[in-house]
């Protein structure tokens, strides 16, 4: 699975801080038709 410019994202689930409600488990498919930005960073006290 590569990661391609001018292509469609590859469906993923993961845990997010959603103000006020908590951590919840989202898809990338519930924001389809919406603009978002994806930030992804190595974990914290990794030697990246």
């Amino acid at each position: 699975m590569l990661a391609r410019v001018g292509q469609g994202a590859v469906d993923f689930e993961a845990n997010a801080y959603v103000e006020g409600t908590g951590f919840q488990t989202i898809k990338l498919s519930d924001y389809k038709g919406k603009w978002i930005v994806l930030c992804f960073y190595p974990g914290d006290f990794t030697f990246v």
